[in-house]
């Protein structure tokens, strides 16, 4: 989510959470975005509103885990304890309706620039904060003209061959984690960079994030699992309710003869 963001799309995220509601709720990491808020405070009312959503499903009889990624690292801090019936945990194994498990994890824990090079990390936000800059820019001047969101970030990851080595032993890291500890597949966030699919026989799902991409991994009531991409779903109710509305027209006058 990275809340605390000017990148956050609080406003679509929170219309996500009015329309899907859940049993168990699973926030993988990077939820609240510390290191940006050490910088300099941003935390307009839209991102509180946020919050008080996924407060008011607890309330209702929703379960909900904060597993804290390397952007809310202060919150492993508190590993084991439960802040108004939120439970907060380093990873979890999730048992799904068909009976498959998969392990719940942020996965910054297999990012090795993360874990060994921390200010190179910092320096990498950094431009990709500049790169959302940049977005933001970009697709104002492409909406005026009709076209639809592009990420200028996802984009260069696909390029660079090096972002897409790293992609890819990220999830390899990752799908044997679920390995060795007994899982079908596996959870996780950490390089926004949403993903439903199998390796060596393991699921491995990314749930993306609330800042380009705005999707969610969601469990069908029969286990089956899914990565909703929002804006999707949005324009297909739009052009869902536009031919409604074309249909609901009333039918031309007759004419003579038509060219």
């Amino acid at each position: 989510m990275h809340l605390g963001t000017k990148g956050c799309q609080a406003g679509l995220l929170l219309e996500f959470l009015k329309d899907y509601d859940a049993d168990e709720i699973y926030l993988v990491g990077d939820i609240v975005d510390g290191w940006q808020l050490r910088s300099g405070w941003y935390w307009p009312q839209a991102h509180n509103d946020v919050v008080q959503k996924l407060l008011r499903k607890v309330r209702k009889g929703s379960t909900l885990i904060y597993v804290p990624g390397n952007h809310d690292e202060f919150l492993r801090d508190y590993i084991g304890t439960t802040f108004g019936g939120i439970e907060i945990a380093e990873s979890r194994i999730h048992e799904a309706a068909d009976g498959r498990r998969y392990l719940v994890i942020h996965g910054d824990q297999f990012d090795m620039v993360v874990r060994h090079a921390k200010w190179l990390a910092y320096l990498g936000d950094g431009a990709y904060t500049l790169a959302l800059v940049i977005n933001t820019g970009l697709n104002k001047v492409r909406r005026r003209l009709g076209l639809a969101y592009w990420s200028l970030s996802a984009w260069a990851k696909l390029k660079v061959k090096n972002a897409v080595n790293f992609i890819g032993k990220f999830e390899e890291f990752l799908a044997a984690e679920a390995r060795r500890v007994g899982a079908d597949g596996v959870i996780c966030g950490h390089i926004h960079h949403a993903a439903n699919r199998e390796i060596e026989g393991l699921r491995y799902l990314n749930t993306g994030d609330w800042v380009e991409s705005c999707t969610a991994v969601v469990e069908h009531y029969d286990g089956t699992m899914e990565v909703l991409h929002y804006p999707s779903i949005l324009r297909a109710r739009e052009a869902g309710r536009a031919e409604v509305a074309r249909l609901a027209e009333p039918a031309p006058a007759g004419r003579r003869a038509v060219a």
